[in-house]
Formats: structure tokens, C-alpha cells, sequence
């Protein structure tokens, strides 16, 4: 018997969900974000293909994408919908044979297959492709893998629509003159900090010594990071039940906050609500967390105008879900920094102590 492992990565999820109900944008160049007003303070969430073409990307403000793009259709979020549909997907991911179904997100999940031998990998990624289409009407890429890293890594490579396999036969050949940003989870930070050591591609990374790794990034991150760049590690989903980790809330403001006093007044109002979420876990939801979770760390997003962001965090002294202590902290974060602009933008996220009958994954 041989173990497979696919990711399952849907394909311009939130566009394609808006295009099955608005099929006379299809070959359209659309973009998801916001309530659908490129005059307003938000960003793209989504983009098709096509709003690609032109540079319209995840994260790039509305009024931007508008002129990258001006023929582009806008539209607003609708999180039920997208959260149905992902559903769907997800059914018709564990109802395949045999399937260990590990959900990632809203648009993506691992997949792990044990099969004889004489199992092409390449049709069980179709019939995985088949079987979503049949059920929810989208299109996703499908990576194949003999870990998680190489199929995450390889559904890149099949983008749209595709399929691609990454395994310990191709992975250097594939990816060894790849810079070291190309790895799932190492970001620009990483990347200097590798680089400072004379490790820029992946090549490099793989062969490092793995003392100077760890020397750098600890002894778990030091030997993370070498696994990575050799695309070794976990070769087997995780099909326990998503705990969350953390709850946050985030508000972009159409007029910019400009006093201490209307600052105060909005990270109350953020605090309330992640509140309301943690207490959601905490009462037991279907298929969620066992009760009793409460806050231990507070984490701050601020974005002062025109678009600086800085985000901090704090321990706190002992875990709790009352708000005055969450919006106490996240305004004693705000206070050091020392900053009087105008802010556009806050979030504030809560980190829950982890239950002793669950591991959560995101």
C-alpha cells in the first residue's frame, strides 16, 4: 500500500462562487471585497482571472484595483454563502473513498489516500476534481504529494485547474533554484534573515547545516526550516475536528479616527464582538471546541493614514473573556506606540488557551 496526499485548492473561490449565480460575468473581469464600492475603504479579497491580467490582486485597496481596472465588476462579501458552498465542498471531499479530509480554510483542504500500488495518484486528483465539480459547480487545482509541504507546494504548479506532483524524486529539481520565499510559511522576514546567512534558494536551504539553522531560529525553528526546504514533514492529513485558535475583529474606517477618545471608543466596540466570538466556542457550538476557553494573549492591528500598519501583542496576566480587559490592553498597546495620526484602520485579536481535548490548527 502506498499514501498519497492531495491538496485540494479551489480556484478564484470567492469569484467562481458569485459567478455561479451571476453567469453572465463569466470571461468578465470581477473582484470581490468589500460591500462592492471601489469609492470606499476596502480591499480585494478576491479577484478572477481575468482582474488579474491587470494587476488587480488579495489585498490591494478598491480604489486601486478601480484604476488598474476600470472595466471591472465589483462586488460585495456575502460570508453565508461562501460558507455554504464551502461546505459543500468539504462534504464531497470526505464522501470520496477511503479520503482523510484535513480543511485548511473556506477554499482548501488536504486529502489522504492509502491505495495499493498499482493507484495512479494522478486519478485519484481527477476523480477529487470530478467529484467537487459534480457537487458544487467549481473548478479547484490539485496538488499531489508524498508530504504536505510537496502537494501544497505542487497545486501551484497547476493553477487553474490543474493538477501537479511534487514528491522526494522531483522536489530539488523543482524547486532547488527557487527562492526560499517560494516555501509554504517562510515570508520576507524569514527569507532576510536566511539570507543573511548566505541561504537565498531553496537548494541552499536543504543543504545547510542544521546547526547554523537552529543557532538562528531555535532548535524547533532551525530544524522546521530544514525539513521545509527538503519538503519533508507531516505525510499524513489531520482529520481531527478545527479548533480555532484565535478570534479577531478588524474595521477599515470610511473617515479616519483622529482622537484618543473616538480610538477607545471603536477597540470597545472590536473588543465586544471577539468577545461575542470566544464566547461562541465557549458555549459549545455544533462540531465545535469543549467550553471554557478564555483569552491569553491580545494582539493589536493598527493602520494610520495613508497606509502605515503596525500590529503588536501582549500576554495577559491571567486568561479571561472580559472585555474591559481585552479593550484595556489593546489601548495600552495602541498607547505605546507613540503615534498621533490619523488611523484608518483597527483590528484587534484574541489568542485562546488551548483546549486539553483538541489541538487547533488555525
Amino acid at each position: 500500500m502506498l499514501r498519497w496526499v492531495l491538496h485540494v485548492d479551489m480556484d478564484q473561490f470567492l469569484v467562481a462562487v458569485e459567478l455561479l449565480r451571476r453567469p453572465e460575468l463569466v470571461g468578465r473581469p470581477v473582484v470581490v471585497g468589500g460591500r462592492g464600492d471601489p469609492s470606499e475603504r476596502a480591499v480585494v479579497s478576491t479577484a478572477s482571472y481575468e482582474a488579474r491580467a491587470h494587476g488587480v490582486h488579495s489585498g490591494l485597496a478598491l480604489k486601486l484595483a478601480r484604476k488598474r481596472c476600470p472595466d471591472a465588476v465589483f462586488l460585495a462579501l456575502d460570508f453565508p454563502h461562501y460558507e455554504d458552498a464551502s461546505a459543500t465542498v468539504m462534504a464531497a471531499l470526505r464522501a470520496m473513498p477511503g479520503a482523510t479530509v484535513q480543511v485548511l480554510g473556506w477554499d482548501e483542504a488536504f486529502v489522504g489516500f492509502e491505495v495499493e500500488e498499482s493507484v495512479d495518484p494522478v486519478d485519484l486528483a481527477t476523480a477529487t476534481r470530478e467529484a467537487v465539480l459534480a457537487a458544487s459547480g467549481l473548478s479547484c487545482s490539485v496538488g499531489i504529494g508524498d508530504t504536505l509541504v510537496r502537494a501544497k507546494t505542487a497545486t501551484g504548479f497547476g493553477k487553474p485547474a490543474g493538477i501537479h506532483r511534487l514528491t522526494r524524486d522531483n522536489w530539488l529539481d523543482t524547486m532547488g533554484d527557487r527562492e526560499t520565499q517560494a516555501l509554504w510559511g517562510v515570508g520576507p522576514r524569514i527569507g532576510q534573515r536566511l539570507a543573511r546567512l548566505g541561504i537565498g534558494t531553496v537548494g541552499e536551504l536543504a543543504a545547510a547545516p542544521v546547526q547554523i539553522l537552529r543557532a538562528e531560529f531555535g532548535q524547533v525553528g532551525g530544524g522546521h526550516l530544514r525539513e521545509l526546504g527538503r519538503g519533508e514533514g507531516l505525510d499524513w492529513p489531520d482529520d481531527s475536528p478545527w479548533v480555532a485558535r484565535a478570534h479577531g475583529r478588524e474595521t477599515t474606517y470610511q473617515r479616519n479616527l483622529e482622537t484618543r477618545e473616538e480610538i477607545a471608543a471603536a477597540l470597545r466596540e472590536l473588543a465586544d464582538q471577539v468577545v461575542q466570538d470566544v464566547s461562541a466556542d465557549a458555549a459549545g457550538v455544533p462540531d465545535g471546541p469543549p467550553a471554557g476557553r478564555q483569552v491569553m494573549r491580545v494582539f493589536l492591528k493598527v493602520r494610520f493614514a495613508p497606509f502605515f500598519t503596525y500590529q503588536r501583542s501582549r500576554k495577559l496576566a491571567s486568561p479571561t473573556i472580559d472585555p474591559t480587559v481585552l479593550t484595556a490592553t489593546a489601548l495600552a498597546l495602541y498607547d505605546a506606540l507613540e503615534d498621533s495620526r490619523p488611523v484608518r484602520l483597527l483590528g484587534v485579536r484574541a489568542e485562546m488557551t488551548t483546549p486539553e481535548a483538541a489541538v487547533g490548527r488555525g
